[in-house]
């Protein structure tokens, strides 16, 4: 895709995450015609004085629209996947286009396919034979092996290993240097959508929905348990 110099970029959000985004969206702008002047921070909370990060000026997502472009395009680096979602349908209703950013390092085999919004940071891995839903998430270093299925705006913390025939479902986060055992095929492990795997993690079977895991192997995270493990 080839970018004008009448068209604007943000990413939304400038807590940490959205610092680290921002050079990756910036080198893909500048690689495909767009111009560094017409990229910022969008964030709702910003005061009345000018406010510069990083060399980008941060605007509400309203000053934002307000710039006079060809188009308006940005890439909601939140976290939190429930308010990324809304975000994410706020900006398509105001003719927003939320495209992706990928890092010029990653690793992408065969038959990947990942839906519209995702960040792919720096040394990920993509394998093959994976489906990945909108709005995904991954940090640094972290993989996905063969035939694995991931669905709507589920995040991958930093290092998390997720290895071959697994199933995440919608909102899962999976927490820093998490590694999930190989499922079989036919037989996947699963992860429940809404569940949240603790850093450190080994899962080693199925997690259901909106639990939160920890520890190795991976138990779910009760008072009781936690006793357990102390």
């Amino acid at each position: 895709m080839l970018y004008s110099k009448n068209e604007v970029f943000g990413v939304y959000g400038m807590s940490g995450f959205g610092r680290e985004v921002m050079p990756i969206l910036r080198e893909e702008v500048l690689m495909f015609g767009g111009s560094v002047e017409n990229i910022y921070f969008i964030d709702d909370v910003v005061s009345n004085e000018e406010v510069i990060i990083n060399g980008h000026k941060v605007l509400t997502l309203e000053t934002f629209l307000d710039i006079t472009a060809d188009k308006h395009y940005t890439t909601i680096a939140i976290a939190d996947s429930k308010i990324r979602e809304i975000l994410t349908n706020k900006c398509i209703t105001s003719n927003v286009i939320i495209f992706d950013v990928v890092a010029s390092n990653i690793v992408k085999l065969d038959e990947v396919e990942i839906g519209s919004g995702s960040i792919l940071s720096p040394f990920v891995t993509l394998t093959s034979n994976i489906k990945i839903g909108k709005g995904f998430h991954a940090n640094i270093y972290s993989y996905i092996a063969h035939d694995c299925n991931i669905g709507d705006y589920v995040t991958f913390a930093p290092g998390v290993k997720c290895n071959g025939n697994v199933e995440i479902g919608d909102h899962a986060y999976i927490g820093t240097g998490a590694i999930i055992k190989q499922g079989k095929n036919g037989k996947p492990l699963k992860i429940g959508k809404n569940s949240v795997i603790g850093a450190g993690a080994v899962v080693t079977k199925n997690i259901p929905e909106g639990i939160t895991v920890f520890g190795n192997p991976a138990i779910e995270l009760t008072k009781e348990n936690l006793k357990k493990r102390m």
